[in-house]
């Protein structure tokens, strides 16, 4: 089973969605503002991928965060904490592939050639 993780209204989330549904693709949706997001899911995540990739850096929750906070997010750990209290920071979406592999954003070309293999 696919997992989307992600916010609906972000529209990178939008285009994955619409990418996966018009390929066939059976996948069930994570809304990270209904749903949250686990401590433990979290490590699972940060066991395969860097921080720097599921920190958005670039979005408007970290542009709003106060500089002490974003310069304190320095590690596995103080991402993780981040993450924890503003899910919308995470870099959307985080999709869970059947076999296990994750990937961070969205690339339709990215998307296919991991369908592929």
């Amino acid at each position: 089973m696919y997992i989307l993780y992600g916010i609906p209204n972000c529209d990178t989330v939008k285009k994955a969605r619409t990418w996966l549904t018009e390929q066939g693709v059976d996948y069930q949706f994570h809304d990270f503002k209904k749903q949250g997001v686990t401590a433990e899911l979290l490590t699972d995540w940060l066991q395969t991928l860097d921080w720097q990739t599921l920190v958005n850096r670039k979005g408007t929750t970290w542009r709003k965060l106060d500089e002490a906070v974003q310069k304190g997010v320095i590690d596995n750990a103080s991402a993780c904490a981040l993450m924890l209290a503003q899910p919308s920071v995470i870099k959307r979406p985080v999709l869970q592939w059947a076999d296990g592999r994750l990937s961070v954003g969205f690339s339709a070309e990215a998307f296919a050639s991991h369908l592929k293999s």
